[in-house]
């Protein structure tokens, strides 16, 4: 079974091609046939596109900011030399999506249909800077290879049964009768590092009490407990909790009051800044990229330094609620591009946690582990960094789904 994921990012797009039994699945990820990477962070209106199969890599730039553009030249690359590894797109049987936000309705991947792309339209409102995306390339998909079977797999779905203490905001009850409430987002990412952690750490995933933070350009923290999420930091739109590359994260609701009734901000100017020029960006003034950022603080930029300060005040403080919602912790986990490679915020976040005997081993934590502790062996608390794989997630599902 020829299975292709399409990953696309507020910032970015990946893409993988996975051949896998339809008898059974391997127990451990395996390398794709082909992968793609695209990034528009860089230069406005430039697409970089890195693609790699066991043979070859290429790299290109193209000069376009469009999703559908790009996912057209993606495809012709699986046919053609010199990153060719199938010889029709026809070979392919089945395309899995995924989907930031699924609403109540979708607690689990399902096969997309008319009445789910409107779903995901639906939703849009509540993930302006994934839902729009995430539509777009199903129906790109459906332009360049027709008919052919697609699965949604929706990053709400694994915290869609916290509880309702969790869940439910403390407004007028109707804001419950209207779907108003915390759903959390990154599930297939935390999913996937907490089923890890149990492999790494010999245990059953039904034992242990995870929190699993994904740190990228969009930061949110699960509680785990007896594999299930019972609690996030993200909230009813992916712009609540952690301060993130360009998103604020929490904000007092009494700012966005003021700010309307002072100074007359629309709702789009609201919006704009919150999701695009706020977090890392908006108080270091350099970037939403946290490499960028603590260059410059090294450099004595202070403002680069207080974005800093405020990330890891932020991280440490969320970590905090959801040793509360566990009652306890048995693994932290770091994942996600700053997660995985930012050794100085992992251990500046460990450092307010020494009180519980969570000791770091500061060599391991500097020579760019990959699912590994990185715990002294004394330590109380395991540390753990985990290369999140959200793409073979995904081909999980859909394999699940069709097999």
């Amino acid at each position: 079974m020829k299975i292709l994921v399409l990953n696309v990012g507020s910032s970015s797009q990946k893409s993988c091609l996975y051949e896998v039994s339809r008898e059974s699945l391997p127990t451990k990820a395996p390398q794709p046939l082909w992968k793609a990477n695209v990034d528009w962070t860089h230069r406005s209106g430039v697409a970089e596109i890195e693609i790699k199969t066991s043979e070859s890599t290429l790299c290109e730039e193209i000069s376009t900011d469009s999703q559908s553009e790009v996912i057209s030249y993606l495809l012709a690359t699986l046919t053609s030399a010199p990153t060719q590894v199938i010889n029709e797109l026809s070979e392919i049987d089945v395309v899995g999506h995924r989907v930031v936000h699924g609403g109540i309705d979708y607690r689990q991947s399902v096969v997309i249909t008319e009445e789910v792309k409107q779903a995901i339209a639906r939703l849009k409102a509540l993930a302006p800077s994934h839902n729009p995306g995430n539509l777009l390339g199903i129906e790109s998909i459906e332009k360049c290879l027709g008919n052919i079977k697609q699965v949604a797999v929706f990053d709400t779905a694994f915290h869609s049964h916290l509880p309702d203490a969790a869940a439910i905001y403390p407004g007028p009850y109707e804001w419950v009768e209207r779907g108003i409430r915390r759903y959390g987002f990154h599930g297939i990412s935390h999913q996937y590092c907490a089923r890890r952690a149990a492999d790494i750490l010999g245990r059953d995933l039904e034992s242990l009490r995870l929190i699993t933070c994904h740190l990228g350009n969009g930061c949110s923290l699960s509680a785990v407990k007896n594999g299930q999420s019972i609690d996030t930091t993200m909230g009813f739109t992916p712009l609540d909790g952690l301060m993130m590359g360009s998103r604020s994260g929490s904000v007092d609701p009494g700012i966005l009051i003021h700010l309307l009734r002072e100074l007359n901000y629309s709702a789009d100017e609201l919006d704009r800044i919150l999701n695009k020029s706020s977090g890392l960006k908006g108080i270091s003034g350099i970037s939403s990229d946290l490499r960028g950022v603590l260059e410059a603080s090294s450099q004595g930029n202070k403002r680069a330094q207080l974005a800093f300060d405020i990330y890891i005040h932020r991280l440490r403080s969320e970590i905090g609620a959801m040793l509360a919602s566990l009652q306890g912790l048995d693994a932290l986990i770091f994942t996600a591009g700053v997660g995985e490679n930012a050794a100085k915020v992992r251990q500046a976040a460990c450092e307010g946690f020494k009180f519980l005997g969570l000791k770091l081993d500061f060599e391991k934590n500097a020579q760019k582990p990959v699912d590994e502790d990185i715990a002294t062996d004394d330590s109380a608390i395991r540390v753990l960094v985990i290369h999140t794989q959200e793409d073979w997630a995904i081909a999980q599902e859909c394999w699940q789904l069709l097999a």
